[in-house]
Protein backbone atom coordinates (compact mmCIF):
# COMPACT_ATOMS: atom_id res chain seq x y z
CA UNK A 1 0.00 0.00 0.00
CA UNK A 2 1.17 3.53 -0.75
CA UNK A 3 1.56 6.55 1.49
CA UNK A 4 0.39 9.69 -0.32
CA UNK A 5 1.56 13.03 1.08
CA UNK A 6 -0.54 15.94 -0.19
CA UNK A 7 0.46 19.57 0.47
CA UNK A 8 -2.37 22.08 -0.02
CA UNK A 9 -2.97 25.69 0.93
CA UNK A 10 -4.80 26.62 4.11
CA UNK A 11 -8.58 26.82 4.44
CA UNK A 12 -10.34 30.20 4.22
CA UNK A 13 -9.87 32.35 7.32
CA UNK A 14 -13.61 32.16 7.97
CA UNK A 15 -13.73 28.38 7.71
CA UNK A 16 -14.42 25.93 4.89
CA UNK A 17 -17.37 27.12 2.74
CA UNK A 18 -20.83 25.76 3.40
CA UNK A 19 -22.29 27.44 0.28
CA UNK A 20 -20.88 28.85 -2.94
CA UNK A 21 -21.65 31.83 -5.18
CA UNK A 22 -22.75 29.57 -8.06
CA UNK A 23 -24.64 26.30 -8.23
CA UNK A 24 -22.92 24.81 -11.27
CA UNK A 25 -20.08 25.07 -13.77
CA UNK A 26 -20.29 25.35 -17.57
CA UNK A 27 -19.83 22.01 -19.33
CA UNK A 28 -16.47 21.85 -21.11
CA UNK A 29 -15.44 18.57 -22.74
CA UNK A 30 -12.25 19.47 -24.61
CA UNK A 31 -9.52 22.07 -24.45
CA UNK A 32 -8.54 24.19 -27.46
CA UNK A 33 -6.76 21.86 -29.84
CA UNK A 34 -8.88 18.86 -28.93
CA UNK A 35 -7.21 17.43 -25.80
CA UNK A 36 -9.89 15.94 -23.57
CA UNK A 37 -10.38 17.06 -20.01
CA UNK A 38 -9.26 14.67 -17.24
CA UNK A 39 -11.01 11.30 -17.42
CA UNK A 40 -10.76 9.57 -14.03
CA UNK A 41 -12.93 6.52 -13.51
CA UNK A 42 -14.90 8.44 -10.87
CA UNK A 43 -14.71 11.48 -8.60
CA UNK A 44 -15.79 11.91 -4.99
CA UNK A 45 -16.37 15.66 -5.00
CA UNK A 46 -18.85 18.26 -6.21
CA UNK A 47 -17.60 20.25 -9.22
CA UNK A 48 -17.11 23.87 -8.23
CA UNK A 49 -16.24 23.12 -4.60
CA UNK A 50 -13.09 24.41 -2.90
CA UNK A 51 -10.82 21.40 -3.42
CA UNK A 52 -7.36 22.97 -3.30
CA UNK A 53 -7.31 23.74 0.44
CA UNK A 54 -6.56 21.25 3.19
CA UNK A 55 -10.21 20.44 3.94
CA UNK A 56 -10.94 19.93 0.23
CA UNK A 57 -8.19 17.27 0.03
CA UNK A 58 -8.52 17.34 -3.78
CA UNK A 59 -11.44 14.96 -3.21
CA UNK A 60 -8.98 12.07 -2.80
CA UNK A 61 -9.52 10.61 0.68
CA UNK A 62 -12.43 8.27 -0.03
CA UNK A 63 -10.73 6.98 -3.19
CA UNK A 64 -7.31 6.36 -1.62
CA UNK A 65 -8.41 5.02 1.75
CA UNK A 66 -10.99 2.82 0.05
CA UNK A 67 -8.09 1.10 -1.67
CA UNK A 68 -6.12 0.77 1.56
CA UNK A 69 -3.67 3.59 0.93
CA UNK A 70 -2.72 6.27 3.46
CA UNK A 71 -3.42 9.93 2.74
CA UNK A 72 -1.70 12.69 4.74
CA UNK A 73 -2.82 16.26 3.95
CA UNK A 74 -1.02 19.29 5.34
CA UNK A 75 -0.36 22.96 4.64
CA UNK A 76 2.77 22.96 6.83
CA UNK A 77 5.48 22.73 4.21
CA UNK A 78 8.49 24.91 5.00
CA UNK A 79 11.46 24.27 7.25
CA UNK A 80 13.11 21.19 8.76
CA UNK A 81 10.42 20.85 11.43
CA UNK A 82 7.46 21.08 9.07
CA UNK A 83 4.93 18.29 8.81
CA UNK A 84 5.89 17.92 5.15
CA UNK A 85 9.51 17.28 6.11
CA UNK A 86 8.52 14.76 8.80
CA UNK A 87 6.06 12.84 6.63
CA UNK A 88 8.22 12.85 3.50
CA UNK A 89 10.73 10.29 4.77
CA UNK A 90 8.45 7.31 4.05
CA UNK A 91 6.12 8.79 1.43
CA UNK A 92 5.62 6.97 -1.88
CA UNK A 93 3.78 9.80 -3.63
CA UNK A 94 3.90 13.57 -3.11
CA UNK A 95 1.17 15.86 -4.42
CA UNK A 96 1.67 19.62 -4.42
CA UNK A 97 0.31 22.73 -6.12
CA UNK A 98 2.19 25.59 -7.83
CA UNK A 99 0.17 28.01 -5.68
CA UNK A 100 1.49 26.53 -2.40
CA UNK A 101 4.53 24.60 -3.58
CA UNK A 102 6.15 21.93 -1.49
CA UNK A 103 9.69 22.42 -2.75
CA UNK A 104 11.06 18.98 -3.59
CA UNK A 105 14.74 19.84 -3.58
CA UNK A 106 17.51 17.37 -4.29
CA UNK A 107 18.14 17.18 -0.53
CA UNK A 108 14.52 16.36 0.20
CA UNK A 109 14.35 13.78 -2.58
CA UNK A 110 17.45 12.14 -1.09
CA UNK A 111 15.63 11.88 2.26
CA UNK A 112 12.66 10.08 0.67
CA UNK A 113 13.89 6.63 -0.41
CA UNK A 114 10.34 5.38 -1.11
CA UNK A 115 9.40 8.31 -3.35
CA UNK A 116 8.20 7.11 -6.76
CA UNK A 117 5.84 9.83 -8.02
CA UNK A 118 5.59 13.61 -7.65
CA UNK A 119 2.33 15.08 -8.91
CA UNK A 120 1.68 18.74 -9.55
CA UNK A 121 -2.04 19.45 -9.07
CA UNK A 122 -1.94 22.15 -11.70
CA UNK A 123 0.71 23.19 -14.21
CA UNK A 124 4.38 23.92 -13.63
CA UNK A 125 6.67 21.45 -11.87
CA UNK A 126 9.66 23.73 -11.31
CA UNK A 127 9.23 23.33 -7.53
CA UNK A 128 10.56 19.81 -8.11
CA UNK A 129 14.29 19.41 -8.75
CA UNK A 130 13.88 17.67 -12.09
CA UNK A 131 17.53 16.69 -12.36
CA UNK A 132 17.32 14.94 -8.99
CA UNK A 133 14.06 13.26 -10.01
CA UNK A 134 15.72 12.01 -13.20
CA UNK A 135 18.70 10.67 -11.26
CA UNK A 136 16.48 8.94 -8.69
CA UNK A 137 14.00 7.55 -11.23
CA UNK A 138 11.08 9.49 -9.73
CA UNK A 139 8.18 10.08 -12.11
CA UNK A 140 7.01 13.70 -12.25
CA UNK A 141 3.57 14.47 -13.68
CA UNK A 142 1.25 17.46 -13.86
CA UNK A 143 -2.29 18.05 -15.08
CA UNK A 144 -1.39 19.72 -18.36
CA UNK A 145 -3.89 22.28 -19.71
CA UNK A 146 -6.16 22.01 -16.64
CA UNK A 147 -5.81 25.70 -15.75
CA UNK A 148 -4.14 27.22 -18.81
CA UNK A 149 -7.27 29.14 -19.81
CA UNK A 150 -7.76 30.22 -16.19
CA UNK A 151 -4.29 31.77 -16.20
CA UNK A 152 -4.83 33.34 -19.62
CA UNK A 153 -8.03 35.02 -18.41
CA UNK A 154 -6.21 36.28 -15.31
CA UNK A 155 -3.39 37.74 -17.42
CA UNK A 156 -5.82 39.56 -19.71
CA UNK A 157 -7.64 40.93 -16.66
CA UNK A 158 -4.35 42.22 -15.29
CA UNK A 159 -3.37 43.86 -18.57
CA UNK A 160 -6.67 45.73 -18.72
CA UNK A 161 -6.50 46.61 -15.02
CA UNK A 162 -3.00 48.06 -15.34
CA UNK A 163 -3.55 50.03 -18.52
CA UNK A 164 -6.90 51.44 -17.38
CA UNK A 165 -5.55 51.90 -13.81
CA UNK A 166 -8.66 50.17 -12.53
CA UNK A 167 -7.52 49.23 -9.02
CA UNK A 168 -6.78 52.79 -7.75
CA UNK A 169 -10.07 54.01 -9.26
CA UNK A 170 -11.96 51.27 -7.46
CA UNK A 171 -10.20 52.17 -4.22
CA UNK A 172 -11.39 55.78 -4.58
CA UNK A 173 -14.97 54.49 -4.53
CA UNK A 174 -14.32 52.23 -1.55
CA UNK A 175 -12.84 55.18 0.30
CA UNK A 176 -15.97 57.27 -0.35
CA UNK A 177 -14.35 59.59 -2.89
CA UNK A 178 -15.27 60.81 -6.37
CA UNK A 179 -12.24 62.61 -7.76
CA UNK A 180 -12.36 61.78 -11.45
CA UNK A 181 -9.08 63.53 -12.25
CA UNK A 182 -7.24 61.31 -9.78
CA UNK A 183 -8.96 58.26 -11.23
CA UNK A 184 -7.98 58.94 -14.84
CA UNK A 185 -4.55 60.53 -14.45
CA UNK A 186 -2.84 57.20 -15.32
CA UNK A 187 -5.62 55.61 -17.39
CA UNK A 188 -5.12 54.73 -21.08
CA UNK A 189 -6.79 52.65 -23.77
CA UNK A 190 -5.42 49.27 -24.78
CA UNK A 191 -6.63 49.79 -28.35
CA UNK A 192 -3.73 50.25 -30.75
CA UNK A 193 -1.05 49.16 -28.30
CA UNK A 194 1.65 46.63 -29.15
CA UNK A 195 1.35 43.59 -26.88
CA UNK A 196 3.90 40.79 -26.81
CA UNK A 197 4.12 37.43 -25.07
CA UNK A 198 7.30 35.68 -24.00
CA UNK A 199 6.31 32.11 -24.93
CA UNK A 200 3.25 31.24 -26.96
CA UNK A 201 2.34 27.83 -25.67
CA UNK A 202 -1.09 26.97 -24.32
CA UNK A 203 -1.30 30.02 -22.06
CA UNK A 204 0.53 32.52 -24.25
CA UNK A 205 -1.47 31.65 -27.35
CA UNK A 206 -4.73 31.78 -25.40
CA UNK A 207 -3.81 35.31 -24.25
CA UNK A 208 -3.07 36.37 -27.83
CA UNK A 209 -6.43 35.00 -29.00
CA UNK A 210 -8.29 36.83 -26.24
CA UNK A 211 -6.54 40.12 -26.93
CA UNK A 212 -7.01 40.08 -30.71
CA UNK A 213 -10.56 41.55 -30.57
CA UNK A 214 -9.17 44.58 -28.70
CA UNK A 215 -7.56 45.80 -31.95
CA UNK A 216 -4.02 45.62 -30.64
CA UNK A 217 -0.82 44.70 -32.47
CA UNK A 218 0.33 41.27 -31.34
CA UNK A 219 3.92 40.03 -30.98
CA UNK A 220 5.45 36.84 -29.65
CA UNK A 221 8.67 34.98 -29.11
CA UNK A 222 8.98 31.26 -28.46
CA UNK A 223 11.46 28.39 -28.85
CA UNK A 224 8.87 26.76 -31.11
CA UNK A 225 7.48 29.03 -33.81
CA UNK A 226 3.73 28.86 -34.30
CA UNK A 227 2.27 27.54 -37.56
CA UNK A 228 2.11 30.10 -40.35
CA UNK A 229 -1.68 29.74 -40.43
CA UNK A 230 -1.92 30.89 -36.80
CA UNK A 231 0.43 33.82 -37.42
CA UNK A 232 -1.76 34.92 -40.35
CA UNK A 233 -5.01 34.42 -38.43
CA UNK A 234 -3.93 36.64 -35.52
CA UNK A 235 -1.59 38.90 -37.54
CA UNK A 236 1.31 37.99 -35.24
CA UNK A 237 4.82 39.37 -35.45
CA UNK A 238 7.43 36.77 -34.51
CA UNK A 239 10.69 37.72 -32.77
CA UNK A 240 13.60 35.32 -32.27
CA UNK A 241 14.03 36.23 -28.60
CA UNK A 242 12.73 38.46 -25.82
CA UNK A 243 15.52 41.01 -26.28
CA UNK A 244 14.45 41.70 -29.85
CA UNK A 245 10.73 41.86 -28.96
CA UNK A 246 10.31 43.92 -25.82
CA UNK A 247 11.54 47.30 -27.18
CA UNK A 248 8.56 47.28 -29.57
CA UNK A 249 5.90 46.54 -26.96
CA UNK A 250 3.65 48.67 -24.77
CA UNK A 251 2.65 45.56 -22.83
CA UNK A 252 4.68 42.39 -22.26
CA UNK A 253 3.23 39.25 -20.71
CA UNK A 254 5.47 36.41 -19.52
CA UNK A 255 4.17 32.88 -20.04
CA UNK A 256 7.32 30.75 -20.14
CA UNK A 257 8.27 27.89 -17.83
CA UNK A 258 11.06 28.47 -15.34
CA UNK A 259 14.32 26.76 -16.29
CA UNK A 260 17.96 27.86 -16.50
CA UNK A 261 17.36 29.62 -19.83
CA UNK A 262 14.56 31.81 -18.44
CA UNK A 263 15.65 32.33 -14.84
CA UNK A 264 16.58 36.00 -14.40
CA UNK A 265 15.69 36.76 -18.02
CA UNK A 266 14.11 40.12 -17.19
CA UNK A 267 17.15 41.65 -15.55
CA UNK A 268 18.15 45.32 -15.29
CA UNK A 269 19.28 45.40 -18.93
CA UNK A 270 16.19 43.79 -20.47
CA UNK A 271 13.84 45.88 -18.33
CA UNK A 272 15.82 48.95 -19.35
CA UNK A 273 15.32 48.11 -23.02
CA UNK A 274 11.53 48.22 -22.64
CA UNK A 275 9.67 51.35 -23.72
CA UNK A 276 9.26 53.97 -21.02
CA UNK A 277 5.71 53.56 -19.74
CA UNK A 278 5.41 49.90 -20.71
CA UNK A 279 3.53 47.40 -18.57
CA UNK A 280 4.80 43.98 -17.53
CA UNK A 281 2.53 41.09 -16.52
CA UNK A 282 4.00 37.88 -15.10
CA UNK A 283 1.75 34.92 -14.32
CA UNK A 284 4.55 32.43 -15.10
CA UNK A 285 7.22 32.31 -12.38
CA UNK A 286 8.69 35.07 -10.23
CA UNK A 287 12.31 34.07 -10.75
CA UNK A 288 12.03 34.85 -14.47
CA UNK A 289 12.36 38.51 -13.43
CA UNK A 290 14.86 40.27 -11.19
CA UNK A 291 12.80 41.14 -8.10
CA UNK A 292 14.60 44.33 -7.14
CA UNK A 293 15.10 45.52 -10.72
CA UNK A 294 11.31 45.46 -11.14
CA UNK A 295 10.91 47.61 -8.02
CA UNK A 296 13.48 50.12 -9.30
CA UNK A 297 11.86 50.28 -12.75
CA UNK A 298 8.50 51.15 -11.15
CA UNK A 299 9.97 53.66 -8.72
CA UNK A 300 11.85 55.45 -11.53
CA UNK A 301 8.79 55.52 -13.77
CA UNK A 302 10.42 53.45 -16.49
CA UNK A 303 7.70 50.81 -16.07
CA UNK A 304 4.17 52.16 -15.79
CA UNK A 305 2.93 49.06 -14.02
CA UNK A 306 3.70 45.49 -13.01
CA UNK A 307 1.18 42.77 -12.21
CA UNK A 308 1.33 39.08 -11.61
CA UNK A 309 0.49 36.42 -9.09
CA UNK A 310 3.79 34.57 -8.87
CA UNK A 311 6.30 35.23 -6.09
CA UNK A 312 9.44 33.70 -4.69
CA UNK A 313 9.28 32.15 -2.23
CA UNK A 314 5.62 31.23 -1.95
CA UNK A 315 3.95 32.28 0.25
CA UNK A 316 5.74 35.61 0.04
CA UNK A 317 6.95 37.11 3.33
CA UNK A 318 5.11 40.12 4.71
CA UNK A 319 8.05 42.40 3.91
CA UNK A 320 8.38 41.31 0.27
CA UNK A 321 9.02 44.56 -1.69
CA UNK A 322 6.42 43.71 -4.33
CA UNK A 323 3.69 44.21 -1.74
CA UNK A 324 4.47 47.93 -1.42
CA UNK A 325 6.07 48.94 -4.73
CA UNK A 326 4.17 51.61 -6.72
CA UNK A 327 1.71 50.93 -9.53
CA UNK A 328 1.42 47.18 -9.05
CA UNK A 329 -1.52 44.82 -9.39
CA UNK A 330 -0.16 41.77 -7.57
CA UNK A 331 -2.35 38.95 -6.27
CA UNK A 332 -1.40 35.82 -4.33
CA UNK A 333 -0.84 32.88 -6.66
CA UNK A 334 -4.46 32.35 -7.69
CA UNK A 335 -4.59 32.68 -11.48
CA UNK A 336 -4.78 28.93 -11.99
CA UNK A 337 -6.78 28.05 -8.89
CA UNK A 338 -10.28 29.27 -9.68
CA UNK A 339 -13.00 26.89 -8.53
CA UNK A 340 -13.47 25.94 -12.18
CA UNK A 341 -9.79 25.06 -12.52
CA UNK A 342 -9.77 23.16 -9.22
CA UNK A 343 -12.42 20.82 -10.54
CA UNK A 344 -10.19 19.99 -13.50
CA UNK A 345 -6.89 19.65 -11.66
CA UNK A 346 -8.44 17.56 -8.89
CA UNK A 347 -9.92 15.22 -11.51
CA UNK A 348 -6.59 15.11 -13.34
CA UNK A 349 -4.70 14.32 -10.15
CA UNK A 350 -7.03 11.41 -9.52
CA UNK A 351 -6.60 10.20 -13.11
CA UNK A 352 -2.80 10.22 -12.69
CA UNK A 353 -3.08 8.34 -9.37
CA UNK A 354 -5.47 5.77 -10.82
CA UNK A 355 -3.08 5.07 -13.68
CA UNK A 356 0.02 4.94 -11.49
CA UNK A 357 -1.49 2.75 -8.78
CA UNK A 358 -3.04 0.39 -11.34
CA UNK A 359 0.19 0.12 -13.32
CA UNK A 360 -1.34 1.76 -16.38
CA UNK A 361 0.47 4.37 -18.51
CA UNK A 362 0.03 8.00 -17.51
CA UNK A 363 -1.05 10.25 -20.36
CA UNK A 364 1.96 11.42 -22.31
CA UNK A 365 0.84 15.05 -22.05
CA UNK A 366 0.85 14.78 -18.25
CA UNK A 367 4.41 13.51 -18.02
CA UNK A 368 7.35 15.76 -17.14
CA UNK A 369 9.91 13.15 -16.06
CA UNK A 370 9.57 9.41 -16.57
CA UNK A 371 11.98 6.52 -16.86
CA UNK A 372 14.93 8.62 -15.81
CA UNK A 373 14.55 11.31 -18.47
CA UNK A 374 12.39 14.23 -19.56
CA UNK A 375 9.21 12.91 -21.13
CA UNK A 376 5.97 14.08 -22.69
CA UNK A 377 5.28 17.74 -22.00
CA UNK A 378 8.50 17.94 -20.01
CA UNK A 379 10.57 17.09 -23.08
CA UNK A 380 8.83 19.91 -24.96
CA UNK A 381 8.94 22.56 -22.22
CA UNK A 382 12.32 21.93 -20.60
CA UNK A 383 15.81 21.21 -21.90
CA UNK A 384 18.20 18.67 -20.46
Amino acid sequence: MAKVLCVLYEDPTGGYPKTYARDDLPLIETYPGGQTLPTPKAVDFTPGALLGSVSGELGLREFLEGRGHTLVVTSDKDGPDSEFERELVDADIVISQPFWPAYLTAERIAKAPNLKLAVTAGIGSDHVDLAAAIERGVTVAEVTYCNSISVAEHAVMMILSLVRDYLPAHQIVRDGGWNIADAVARSYDVEGMHVGTVAAGRIGLAILRRLAPFDVHLHYTDRHRLPESVERELNLVFHPDAASMVPHCDVVTINAPLHPETEGLFDEALLGSMKRGAYLVNTARAKIVDRDAVVRALESGHLAGYAGDVWYPQPAPADHPWRTMPHHGMTPHISGSSLSAQTRYAAGTREILENFLDGDPIRDEYLIVDGGKLAGTGAHSYSS
